[in-house]
């Protein structure tokens, strides 16, 4: 079956989002959508979709469709998330999700009351070196895990492509510690405690760009979690994730470089897991636009099976949590419990 979708948001991302959707043969989007027409109108002369909108009401009511995919800001992801659920679409929609879990849970309920999937798209998830160090936790390699580090820390100049993010009063921890307190579930499962401390050190920006966030999970286990976009290395790892898990039989590390090791009872081994960088990449981003040819193929897959993605708005809701207590744990100056998302 061929899944006719159609895409919301023609900014700095989209590119990659229409660019991965060539990839996969069993779907492809038929037209475009962007509250500045001239905006989608030029995508789709480069991706050769001539339908165009201005408005997402009617588009979604003059095209036939299988999937929206919705590459906006956060402020409109509730709205245009309702108004395909009232038409019974499925959506996949970028992260953030939602600027609270009032908004969240809105979403999720929109979609099952239509009866309709809702995926959120969280790219890191999907990162094939990210990936690798689940696989290796999962296998049993260093036994139960009981502590992890998860770092992003770079300077690279994010405000020349998305502007806007400089004026944003909650800024590193709901455009990247999002990721980041993701992938701490994905490794650790859930979370029972936080504390989030916060700064502001490039005076250009509003909101907090360097956060230190320590996380009990129900496991047992620890994990720290770190990020700034104002930190100077030299060569800069950006947009490298590294990792560093413990386990009762030995340890697990994704270094800059894409080098994972893991030492472990069994033996040692070495390897490089830097993802090929598609055709219409290139480095240094080559990592997330990788994962997002990975995220659409599990969407059309989850599709034709009728099952519930990974990354569903269902499951997204406890990150957003997570997202939520941080703020309030920094604020009060003091660790929190995480109460339940659903």
């Amino acid at each position: 079956m061929l899944f006719n979708g159609v895409l919301v948001g023609c900014g700095f991302f989209a590119r990659n989002h229409l660019a991965a959707w060539r990839e996969v043969p069993d779907a492809r989007i038929v037209a475009l959508c962007d509250i500045d027409l001239g905006k989608a109108r030029a995508l789709g002369e480069a991706f050769g979709i001539s339908r165009c909108y201005a408005d997402a009401r009617e588009m979604a009511d003059a095209e036939r469709i299988d999937f929206a995919d919705i590459v906006t800001t956060v402020e409109s992801h509730r709205s245009l998330v309702e108004l395909f659920a009232a038409r019974r679409v499925p959506v996949i929609c970028q992260k953030p999700f939602a600027r609270d879990l009032a908004d969240g849970r809105a979403m999720v309920s929109a979609s099952a009351r239509a009866g309709v999937p809702l995926m959120v798209h969280e790219n890191f998830r999907w990162q094939s070196p990210l990936m690798a160090v689940k696989a290796a936790v999962d296998r049993g390699e260093i036994g139960a895990p009981h502590a992890a580090r998860i770092s992003f820390r770079h300077a690279y100049d994010i405000y020349v492509g998305q502007p806007y993010l400089a004026t944003e009063e909650r800024l590193a921890i709901m455009d990247l510690g999002i990721h980041l307190l993701d992938l701490a579930r994905y490794y650790l499962g859930e979370a029972t405690r936080i504390a989030c401390r916060t700064q502001r050190i490039n005076p250009r920006v509003r909101g907090e760009d360097s956060v230190s966030i320590l996380l009990d999970h129900a496991s047992g286990a620890l994990s720290f979690v770190d990020f700034s976009f104002f930190t100077h290395l030299h060569p800069d790892p950006f947009p490298q994730t590294l990792v560093r898990i413990e386990g009762a039989d030995g340890v697990v590390a994704l270094d800059a470089g894409y080098r994972l090791a893991v030492d472990s009872q069994r033996g040692r081994c070495r390897k490089n897991v830097e993802p090929p960088v598609p055709a219409w990449g290139a480095r240094p981003w080559h990592n997330i636009q990788d994962s997002v040819r990975a995220i659409h193929r599990h969407w059309i897959d989850c599709l034709q099976a009728g099952r519930e993605p990974d990354t569903s708005g269902a499951d997204n809701l406890k990150t957003l949590a997570l997202v939520e207590r941080a703020y309030e744990s920094a604020a009060a100056g003091r660790p929190l419990s995480i109460e339940a998302a659903a």
